[in-house]
Protein backbone atom coordinates (compact mmCIF):
# COMPACT_ATOMS: atom_id res chain seq x y z
CA UNK A 1 0.00 0.00 0.00
CA UNK A 2 1.36 3.51 -0.78
CA UNK A 3 0.59 4.94 2.53
CA UNK A 4 3.56 3.49 4.02
CA UNK A 5 5.88 5.57 3.01
CA UNK A 6 4.61 8.84 3.90
CA UNK A 7 3.50 7.43 7.52
CA UNK A 8 7.21 6.33 7.85
CA UNK A 9 8.50 9.78 6.94
CA UNK A 10 6.28 11.22 9.34
CA UNK A 11 7.30 9.07 11.86
CA UNK A 12 11.37 9.95 11.34
CA UNK A 13 10.37 13.36 11.13
CA UNK A 14 9.01 14.40 14.03
CA UNK A 15 12.00 12.22 15.71
CA UNK A 16 13.86 15.07 13.88
CA UNK A 17 12.15 17.14 15.01
CA UNK A 18 12.32 15.98 18.56
CA UNK A 19 16.14 16.21 18.90
CA UNK A 20 16.45 20.09 19.16
CA UNK A 21 14.02 20.71 21.90
CA UNK A 22 15.67 17.27 23.69
CA UNK A 23 19.18 18.76 22.85
CA UNK A 24 18.05 22.42 24.27
CA UNK A 25 16.16 21.00 27.35
CA UNK A 26 19.62 18.71 28.64
CA UNK A 27 21.92 21.56 27.49
CA UNK A 28 21.22 24.14 29.99
CA UNK A 29 18.84 25.83 27.69
CA UNK A 30 15.36 23.96 29.53
CA UNK A 31 14.20 27.69 29.51
CA UNK A 32 13.59 28.26 26.27
CA UNK A 33 10.76 25.11 26.96
CA UNK A 34 7.56 25.82 28.47
CA UNK A 35 6.94 23.32 31.12
CA UNK A 36 5.15 20.39 29.80
CA UNK A 37 6.55 21.31 26.30
CA UNK A 38 6.45 17.25 25.59
CA UNK A 39 3.12 17.75 26.12
CA UNK A 40 2.37 20.14 23.56
CA UNK A 41 4.46 18.44 21.23
CA UNK A 42 3.25 14.92 21.26
CA UNK A 43 -0.51 16.09 20.99
CA UNK A 44 0.48 18.35 17.20
CA UNK A 45 2.24 15.75 16.63
CA UNK A 46 -0.32 13.25 17.03
CA UNK A 47 -3.36 15.30 15.46
CA UNK A 48 -0.83 15.90 12.38
CA UNK A 49 -0.27 12.11 12.35
CA UNK A 50 -3.60 11.17 12.34
CA UNK A 51 -4.73 14.04 9.54
CA UNK A 52 -1.91 12.87 7.57
CA UNK A 53 -2.55 8.70 7.84
CA UNK A 54 -6.17 9.86 7.07
CA UNK A 55 -5.78 12.04 4.06
CA UNK A 56 -3.01 9.45 2.17
CA UNK A 57 -6.06 6.37 3.35
CA UNK A 58 -8.50 8.39 2.03
CA UNK A 59 -6.73 8.77 -1.39
CA UNK A 60 -5.49 4.98 -1.78
CA UNK A 61 -9.58 4.10 -1.59
CA UNK A 62 -11.14 7.21 -3.65
CA UNK A 63 -9.06 9.61 -5.24
CA UNK A 64 -12.38 12.10 -5.59
CA UNK A 65 -12.73 12.84 -1.56
CA UNK A 66 -9.08 13.86 -1.72
CA UNK A 67 -9.81 17.27 -1.26
CA UNK A 68 -13.16 17.19 1.39
CA UNK A 69 -10.79 14.51 3.50
CA UNK A 70 -8.05 17.58 3.25
CA UNK A 71 -9.98 19.89 4.33
CA UNK A 72 -11.94 18.55 7.05
CA UNK A 73 -8.68 17.36 8.71
CA UNK A 74 -7.24 20.83 8.41
CA UNK A 75 -10.19 22.14 9.75
CA UNK A 76 -10.37 19.75 12.65
CA UNK A 77 -6.80 19.73 13.50
CA UNK A 78 -6.65 23.73 13.96
CA UNK A 79 -9.49 23.60 15.90
CA UNK A 80 -8.55 21.17 17.99
CA UNK A 81 -5.17 22.95 18.35
CA UNK A 82 -7.34 26.44 19.36
CA UNK A 83 -8.84 24.41 22.15
CA UNK A 84 -5.92 22.91 23.36
CA UNK A 85 -4.28 26.30 23.46
CA UNK A 86 -6.80 27.61 25.75
CA UNK A 87 -6.82 24.49 28.34
CA UNK A 88 -3.16 24.60 28.25
CA UNK A 89 -3.08 28.37 29.07
CA UNK A 90 -5.59 28.15 31.77
CA UNK A 91 -3.72 25.09 33.75
CA UNK A 92 -0.47 26.05 33.35
CA UNK A 93 1.29 29.22 34.30
CA UNK A 94 3.73 30.09 31.03
CA UNK A 95 6.24 32.84 29.67
CA UNK A 96 3.74 33.55 26.34
CA UNK A 97 6.50 34.24 24.36
CA UNK A 98 8.21 31.50 25.03
CA UNK A 99 5.01 29.01 25.18
CA UNK A 100 4.32 31.31 21.66
CA UNK A 101 7.99 29.88 20.04
CA UNK A 102 7.78 26.48 21.29
CA UNK A 103 3.66 26.17 19.75
CA UNK A 104 4.78 27.44 16.68
CA UNK A 105 7.89 25.20 16.32
CA UNK A 106 6.19 22.25 16.63
CA UNK A 107 2.72 23.23 15.16
CA UNK A 108 4.26 25.01 11.18
CA UNK A 109 6.97 22.85 10.99
CA UNK A 110 4.21 20.20 11.20
CA UNK A 111 1.96 21.77 9.02
CA UNK A 112 4.99 21.93 6.28
CA UNK A 113 6.06 18.46 6.31
CA UNK A 114 2.00 17.66 6.02
CA UNK A 115 1.55 20.09 3.15
CA UNK A 116 4.76 18.68 1.50
CA UNK A 117 3.41 15.26 2.04
CA UNK A 118 0.40 15.49 0.16
CA UNK A 119 1.61 17.49 -2.60
CA UNK A 120 4.23 14.78 -3.10
CA UNK A 121 1.04 12.13 -3.17
CA UNK A 122 -1.03 14.40 -5.26
CA UNK A 123 2.52 15.22 -7.98
CA UNK A 124 2.77 11.69 -8.40
CA UNK A 125 -1.15 11.15 -9.33
CA UNK A 126 -1.20 13.54 -12.06
CA UNK A 127 1.53 11.55 -13.68
CA UNK A 128 -0.04 8.39 -14.17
Amino acid sequence: MRAWPSIVAYLVFVLLLAVLPYVAQHHGYADWLVPRFWLVFWFISGLTFIAVSAIVLVQAKNRNYYTQAFLASTTVKILACLFFIVIFLMKNKVNKYVFLADFFYVYLLNMVFEVYVLLRNLRHQKLR
